[in-house]
């Protein structure tokens, strides 16, 4: 059993990921923070309590950060046309949720977990990585005693989604990404090179759901105004799941190709948000940002076919009997 905090956003693609998560037999999922991106915290936050309540998903929930690290960043709307005004697809979740929240701010509950399970937290980031960059600010030694920071962030071969070299969730505050990148601790990014190539058919989404499982039921509904995001603006008939796959790289790490290399993040400027790894080997850059980081890893080839099998075989196995 791998133990995992999940810091999300929720978000459609978040909600699949989350799942996932429960349902695996694999992982114990012993906390999930909130980030503000995909809606507002208090959208987010108030997801997180929805999806969990729903599911009967018993991990506490930490609310976390509702603005970029730097605070005189300019405030950025959030993607109502992706995942609707309030961040699952509008399908109606109720403005209050009888949900209990964790005391700690997100940033705290994330040091205190890893200190007391020293060498054995992963925490799997799927939205903004402000949380992250608050809580080594506050105590920079926990890059030490966590087993692995596994994020969906960054385009790195290939064009951003928000611009042409910028991913969404870096985009939304690089400065916390970058402090994440170049702590001493061990980080795999998933960025659009492989997400964007692992695509769940509206027919893949509608056949999980049958059987009468509530939980999936309520995964299609909710997936469906993403799904139709992808058919109207890009002719796609599915949608990426792109958080979903930094989560199947804890359980099947083969099914992935990875490269190694320091990451830096482009703060500012036109390439704001820019993820850029160097390369370990080969080429050598004198006296660049690069030098003297620690060598991160970055996700250039997937299998596709063969992730969405672990996501179906973990959805549907977790159906209740």
């Amino acid at each position: 059993m791998q133990k995992v905090i999940f810091d999300t956003d929720p978000g459609v693609d978040d909600a699949m990921a989350l799942l996932f998560l429960h349902r695996h037999p694999e992982i114990d999922l012993v906390g999930v923070t909130t980030v503000f991106g995909n809606a507002s915290i208090e959208l987010t936050t108030r997801n997180a309590q929805f999806l969990h309540k729903e599911w009967g998903i018993d991990a506490p929930i930490a609310k976390g950060a509702g603005k970029t690290l730097d605070p005189s960043r300019v405030e950025q709307h959030s993607p109502t046309i992706v995942h609707g005004e309030d961040g699952l697809g509008n399908i109606g979740v109720p403005l209050e949720i009888d949900w209990p929240l964790d005391p700690r701010e997100a940033s705290q509950f994330i040091i205190d977990t890893i200190r007391a399970n020293p060498g054995e937290i992963t925490i799997v980031a799927v939205g903004r990585m402000t949380n992250l960059a608050l809580a080594l600010q506050a105590d920079p030694e926990i890059a030490g005693l966590t087993k692995q920071v596994v994020i969906m962030g960054g385009a790195f071969d290939v064009n951003g989604n928000v611009s042409p070299a910028a991913e969404a969730n870096i985009h939304g505050d690089p400065d916390a990404a970058d402090i994440v990148f170049t702590a001493p601790w061990n980080v795999v990014a998933f960025g659009l090179d492989v997400t964007m190539k692992t695509m769940m058919s509206s027919d893949d989404m509608a056949e999980m759901a049958k059987g009468g499982d509530k939980a999936l039921t309520l995964l299609s509904d909710l997936s469906q105004f993403y799904i139709d995001f992808y058919r109207q603006g890009a002719g796609l008939d599915g949608m990426a799941i792109h958080d979903s796959c930094a989560c199947v790289y804890l359980v099947a790490p083969d099914l992935f190709k990875l490269r190694s290399g320091p990451v830096r993040v482009v703060c500012g400027g036109i390439a704001d948000g820019e993820t850029i790894q160097a390369p370990d080997t080969g080429r050598r850059f004198a006296d660049s940002p690069w030098d003297g980081q620690p060598s991160q890893k970055v996700a250039v080839g997937v299998q596709p076919e063969k992730v969405l099998d672990v996501i179906r075989v973990a959805l549907t196995a977790g159906r209740p009997a």
